[in-house]
């Protein structure tokens, strides 16, 4: 039986379990990775496609495999994750590096979203026909919630007669958000936060002040101690807006909450972030009374829709003060 890998932190049953189905030939047509965002759901199904492509190979062919499921070459392994939109991510090298299914339609269509949509299932339906490799073909589709209700339909219609080796591997952060008939079709799994202890070990040599601050934002997630800790830059710039959300905590003046508030006004990675660092330092403050709690869940909500974020950021401003 295949060796549980090292790169991959926690999640010691969910890999038994995979392994036990590649090992009693009991592989599921599709299966389903469900759990919060940077857990390891998509490192793991990289991880099941490369056991899967293996069986039944040499140790030299395994060899092989395994560099080009990192290169994304196999030609038995379809991967869709990255998506070309329109003035937002049109790099196709940079795509290429999570996706290999074909997306000029997107571009011929003008794409402008991260949604998946049918023509982008039936692409993928159009590479499962041509003749495989190996006894598996793999097709992982990452945040599988991204699909438009037709292109789920149009994947229920691919589950419900497979082609003979077909294994689909689909990730989302709640198995909620896919369609229930999808979901009866598969073999779900659920991922849940890794123990800090075992975090602490992807980062032994840095020190403790890192450490502690890293996992306080890991909440759990792998991912995120591994992007934290190989990117310096990143790390300064949460510790910097880690300073903006206690000092907005601390400000008494309208007009200084205002200002810490500023990157809220804007959508984008560094509103979310600092969202999260006013939850965290809200978290450590317990002189703090349950409305700002309170208003600070108004906000968060308030932001996920089409509401005026100018008007929202300033009715928290004012409701915590």
């Amino acid at each position: 039986m295949p060796r549980i890998p090292e790169t991959i932190v926690g999640h010691e049953e969910q890999h038994v379990a995979l392994l036990s189905d590649i090992a009693s030939n009991n592989v599921s047509h599709a299966y389903l990775f469900h759990g919060p965002k940077h857990l390891g759901k998509m490192t793991m199904a990289l991880w099941f496609a490369r056991e899967l492509l293996r069986v039944g190979k040499d140790p030299e062919q395994c060899a092989l495999i395994e560099h080009e499921i990192e290169r994304l070459t196999h030609p038995d392994l379809f991967v869709l994750d990255q998506l070309w939109m329109e003035g937002v991510c049109e790099d196709w090298n940079m795509i290429a590096k999570s996706s290999n299914v074909s997306q000029g339609h997107r571009k011929k269509d003008g794409a402008k979203t991260d949604v998946i949509s049918i023509e982008d299932i039936r692409e993928l339906h159009r590479l499962l026909h041509e003749k495989g490799l190996s006894r598996y073909r793999c097709c992982i589709i990452r945040s599988a919630e991204r699909m438009q209700p037709s292109a789920g339909n149009a994947l229920l219609k691919i589950l419900e007669e497979p082609p003979a080796g077909l294994v689909f591997i689909l990730t989302a952060a709640s198995q909620s958000t896919i369609l229930p008939t999808i979901v009866s079709r598969s073999r779900t799994l659920s991922f849940h936060r890794v123990p800090e202890p075992k975090l602490l070990s992807m980062i032994p040599d840095a020190d403790k002040d890192d450490q502690q601050f890293i996992l306080s934002l890991a909440q759990g997630a792998p991912g995120v101690v591994h992007s934290l800790s190989d990117d310096p830059d990143a790390l300064r710039a949460h510790r910097l807006l880690k300073g903006k959300a206690v000092a907005f905590w601390q400000a008494r003046a309208l007009s200084d909450r205002l200002q810490h508030l500023a990157p809220l006004l804007e959508r984008g990675e560094e509103a979310d972030q600092l969202l999260l660092h006013l939850s965290l330092t809200l978290r450590e403050n317990t002189s703090r009374s349950p409305a700002s709690s309170h208003a600070l869940l108004e906000l968060l909500q308030g932001l996920k829709t089409n509401a005026h974020r100018q008007i929202m950021v300033q009715r928290f401003a004012v409701e915590v003060g």
